[in-house]
């Protein structure tokens, strides 16, 4: 799963910043941060959130699994 595209790219198709992004998986921006450039992986709580995200707003969550 590339799980930095996935969330910078759904990120800037909400047209959000790392800050409002963190705020709306309630995590850090600097958990944001590290999951785009690809330092880390989030949490399983967190990846539930993403997945929640992209089924509420039509984001092909499907595209980015390997």
């Amino acid at each position: 799963m590339n799980w930095n595209k996935l969330i910078k790219d759904l990120r800037t198709h909400l047209l959000l910043s790392q800050t409002e992004m963190a705020g709306l998986l309630n995590v850090s921006f600097a958990s944001v941060n590290r999951w785009e450039k690809g330092h880390c992986e989030p949490t399983i709580k967190a990846k539930r959130r993403i997945k929640s995200l992209c089924t509420k707003y039509n984001f092909r969550f499907e595209d980015y699994i390997k």
